[in-house]
C-alpha cells in the first residue's frame, strides 16, 4: 500500500456511506491514501470503512459520523482529520440526492429548500472547514461531484440544477481562493468539478437488466477519475469543469 500513487496523502470523503462513496474508499485505500470517510448514517457508514478495510489491509480507512449541515461540527471534524494524521491532502465531497417535478409549473419550493440543503450548504461547510488545511498541503485538493443538469437545466428540474449550479460556483470561488493563495508560481492545491449526466452502480443495474443507462458513469469509473486529479498539477484541474460524459 505505500508504494500507491497516493502513498501518504490524507483524504477526507464527504457522503462516503453511498454507492459512490464506498468505490471511492476503496480506490483512494488502493492507490495508497489514508482515508476518512464521514456519512450522516452511521450503521451505511461503518459498512463502507469495512469493506474498503478489508479489501485492502494495509490501508488505513475509518469513519466519522458528521452533520455537514453544522458548519462548526465540520470545522471541527478538519482539524480533527488535520490533527489525527498530521496534514490533509484532500476533500472529495460525494453529498448527493436529487428531487424534481414532471412540469416547470408543478415545481415545488420544498425541493429547492431540501436540495439547497443537502447540494449547496454542505459544500458551503465542507470547503470553509477544510480550505486552509488544503492550502497547507503541497498536493491539496477539493474535489466536488456535480451533474450535466447544472450547464442545461430542463423544465422538471430547476430545482436540482440551480443547487447544483450554485455548488459549482462556490466551488469555482474556491479555486479563485487557491489560484490567487499560489502567486506568480502558480497554485499548488485545486479546486475541480468532475460532471456526470448521472451515476450507476452494479445495484441499479441488476434492478433494471435491460436498462442502457446511456451517458451515465459508473461508479468504479468516477472513483478511478477522481484519483487522477492528484496525478496532475494543481494548475492544470484548479478551476476546471472535467466533463465525465458529453457536454449539453
Amino acid at each position: 500500500m505505500g508504494n500507491g500513487a497516493l502513498s501518504g496523502a490524507v483524504i477526507a470523503v464527504a457522503g462516503a456511506g453511498g454507492p459512490a462513496g464506498r468505490a471511492t474508499l476503496l480506490r483512494l485505500a488502493e492507490a495508497g491514501a489514508t482515508v476518512i470517510g464521514s456519512d450522516n448514517d452511521p450503521e451505511r457508514l461503518a459498512e463502507a470503512v469495512d469493506a474498503a478495510s478489508y479489501a485492502h489491509g494495509g490501508a488505513t480507512v475509518t469513519g466519522d459520523t458528521v452533520d455537514l449541515l453544522d458548519l462548526k461540527a465540520t470545522r471541527e471534524w478538519a482539524i480533527r482529520v488535520e490533527k489525527d494524521f498530521g496534514r490533509v491532502d484532500g476533500l472529495v465531497h460525494l453529498v448527493g440526492g436529487w428531487r424534481g417535478s414532471e412540469t416547470f409549473t408543478r415545481t415545488s419550493l420544498d425541493d429547492w429548500d431540501f436540495l439547497e440543503m443537502l447540494l449547496v450548504r454542505t459544500v458551503q461547510h465542507t470547503s470553509l472547514a477544510f480550505h486552509e488545511g488544503l492550502q497547507r498541503s503541497d498536493r491539496g485538493r477539493y474535489v466536488l461531484i456535480s451533474a450535466a443538469g447544472a450547464s442545461r437545466p430542463t423544465a422538471g428540474n430547476a430545482a436540482y440544477a440551480a443547487a447544483k449550479a450554485a455548488a459549482e460556483a462556490w466551488t469555482l470561488a474556491m479555486a479563485d481562493y487557491f489560484r490567487k493563495a499560489g502567486g506568480a508560481e502558480g497554485p499548488t492545491s485545486a479546486a475541480a468539478i468532475l460532471v456526470v449526466k448521472a451515476l450507476v452502480h452494479e445495484a441499479m443495474r441488476a434492478e433494471r437488466p435491460n436498462a442502457k443507462f446511456a451517458g451515465f458513469t459508473d461508479v468504479e469509473d468516477l472513483a478511478e477519475k477522481i484519483v487522477g486529479i492528484w496525478e496532475k498539477p494543481a494548475a492544470e484541474v484548479n478551476g476546471k469543469r472535467l466533463w465525465l460524459t458529453e457536454k449539453p
